[in-house]
């Protein structure tokens, strides 16, 4: 992620516009002279002329979306050829697409397919070459987990905004579509043009493990606006929405992906709480919807998750909600989808419960070949593939894959963090910051009365690609603004010995700033924020991702909330501190009391100002 050098790739000639129509046997070409990259109504008889030319094994390959290791499509490093021979069976994303003839590859920092933007480019393209070089070749839907904020994959330099709980304290449907317009624009320069964002799940659970601050919040009426708004600014820039986690993840205390959840909501509170979201999204338009692994009893007592529950995703999301576009499951590597059956019957399970696109199979052989005897055995009907196929189909076409599939490095510089957007960004994270306890009007800050700062704190990874640590972005955006910052890295859990490092470090100090995260009442963060206290310093605590922090913090002289530790949010809490723009945040879920959770201390919408 922190690479800047673009280095070879071995797949940077883009094929000319003639090479494209014949490599996709006449049939696409004809659908790349039916119009502009978003109409509205995709011609069905050529996609289902398409459909109609498939052998059964490139039916079956058109379902999964999978993830291939390496920065290019068809000569990544050794070690990713490595790790695609152990995991997948091939060497490179062109030998998967050649053997599995696969309809997505999901892009992720860690399989090292996002090095910089321009590497990403020329992945993509090396990614649709390859696929459209095949007999009946087909584009390829590109997809990534960019939701900003702690979760996201294309790193600087790209334009990274507040993730979805920090936009829901702006509480701005103008800024929401203006981060997706921007973070659209960016994706589809890079060859990307499926995103799986917004999270459309209402996080009423503080003790939430897997949702929390990336969703937009408690109330389902301020999520439902915001998920409508950052949707319509995605597909606005030509990149497909996705809507999660259906039926909702809100309110649980197990993570899906190491656990299988259960949501214990009545039918009645489902249709009040979680489903107002993702009927928002539906009336926007949305172009897919993710399920969710976890067990919605109220809606389905079999005990199956919702990925595989016929009655969720037919029954409820396609027949009563309307629903007819893309429907994709959440990673089939996740615990949560995996607890009940095997491998080899959760793809069967997830397209007899009408799912479009399955995610990520742990073993890709055993999951396509699955699919592949179920039609052969009669247990799934080739004309039930087809209805899928049209519907991944329809949203290439709609994206204008089939018309232009390729990308420019060009459009990569034209677009991809530009001033302009990077700007935009700052704006849209000024807005965010919210300021809970400001004791003797503290903040914001007089760099005359505290000139020298200290900078301690929890020091998480960076989430997205920033630039990190937390404390010395902190630190240097204070001392861009006229403070003498120094800084000291404290841990998440920090000794004794640190501690006292902590304590006497801050009486050399005017001021003092703790980066807090997730804090507990047993947490030694709270004791070093105590202690920080008892020297008789000012100590300003910044929860940098769970606003709940404050409730654990008593003693501090001023608590401000940014929902992540990415560096516009970290930068933004810079000046608000200083005092060079006031907080407008207001808390978009509440804060119940650390003693006595029945009790709120902060309610939804609170937030002071200078």
């Amino acid at each position: 992620m922190h690479d800047t050098g673009t280095g070879s790739t071995g797949n940077t000639a883009q094929p000319s516009r003639r090479t494209v129509l014949a490599a996709t046997a006449g049939v696409t070409a004809a659908l790349a002279a039916a119009g502009p990259a978003h109409a509205a109504a995709p011609d069905d008889s050529r996609l289902r002329a398409l459909v109609s030319r498939m052998t059964l094994e490139e039916k079956v390959g058109q379902l999964f979306v999978m993830r291939v290791y390496g920065h290019s499509a068809t000569a990544p490093d050794q070690g990713d050829i490595d790790a695609n021979l152990k995991e997948i069976g091939v060497r490179t994303a062109a030998e998967l697409l050649a053997k599995y003839r696969v309809g997505g590859i999901i892009y992720f920092a860690w399989a090292h397919n996002t090095r910089e933007p321009h590497q990403i480019a020329d992945l993509s393209n090396g990614i649709q070459k390859a696929s459209l070089g095949l007999p009946r070749g087909l584009p390829v839907l590109i997809s990534n987990d960019q939701e900003h904020g702690i979760v996201a994959r294309v790193g600087k330099p790209a334009t990274l905004f507040p993730g979805a709980m920090a936009v829901g304290a702006g509480g701005s449907r103008s800024d929401a579509r203006s981060l997706g317009r921007i973070a659209g624009a960016e994706l589809r320069a890079m060859g990307i043009r499926q995103d799986y964002s917004p999270v459309a799940d209402v996080n009423v659970n503080p003790a939430n493990p897997v949702i929390g601050v990336r969703s937009f919040g408690a109330d389902p009426r301020a999520v439902s606006a915001l998920v409508a708004a950052e949707v319509a600014g995605y597909q606005g820039s030509g990149v497909a929405a996705t809507a999660k986690h259906f039926p909702g993840h809100g309110d649980t205390n197990v993570d899906s992906h190491t656990g299988f959840p259960t949501i214990t909501h009545s039918r009645e509170l489902w249709e009040k709480l979680d489903a107002p979201p993702f009927r928002a999204a539906i009336a926007a338009g949305i172009d897919s919807i993710m399920t969710a692994h976890l067990m919605v009893p109220a809606l389905d007592d079999s005990g199956d998750p919702a990925t595989l529950s016929r009655p969720i995703l037919t029954g409820i999301l396609r027949e009563r909600l309307g629903y007819d576009g893309v429907v994709v499951t959440d990673s089939l590597g996740m615990e949560g989808v995996r607890s009940k059956y095997g491998d080899a019957r959760v793809p069967v399970l997830a397209l007899k419960a009408g799912v479009d696109q399955l995610l990520n199979p742990p073993d890709l052989d055993l999951a396509w070949n699955a699919v592949l005897t179920a039609v052969r055995e009669g247990e799934l009907t080739e004309a039930r593939l087809d209805v899928s196929i049209l519907r991944v189909l329809r949203l290439k076409s709609k994206l204008g894959l089939f018309r232009s599939p390729y990308v420019s490095q060009g459009g990569v510089d034209r677009t991809v963090g530009t001033r302009a957007h990077l700007a935009a960004a700052d704006r849209i994270a000024e807005r965010t910051t919210t300021l809970l306890v400001n004791e003797g009007r503290l903040l914001p800050l007089s760099r005359r009365r505290y000139p020298k700062v200290l900078v301690v704190g929890a020091d998480p990874a960076s989430p997205s690609g920033t630039t990190g640590p937390p404390t010395g972005v902190l630190a240097g955006a204070l001392n861009e603004l006229g403070f003498t910052s120094t800084t000291l890295s404290t841990g998440t859990a920090p000794s004794a010995t640190t501690i006292a490092k902590a304590v006497a470090a801050a009486r050399d100090a005017d001021a003092v700033v703790a980066a807090t995260y997730n804090v507990t009442a047993g947490s030694a963060q709270k004791a070093l924020v105590e202690q920080l206290v008892a020297t008789g310093r000012p100590v300003v605590a910044v929860a940098i991702r769970n606003p709940y922090d404050v409730a654990q913090l008593p003693t501090a002289s001023a608590c401000l909330a940014t929902y992540s530790w990415t560096d516009v949010e970290l930068r933004s809490a810079a000046r608000v501190i200083a005092g060079r723009v006031k907080p407008r945040g207001k808390l978009p879920v509440p804060v119940q009391q650390a003693d006595d959770p029945e009790q709120v201390l902060y309610p939804v919408g609170y937030g002071l100002s200078y």
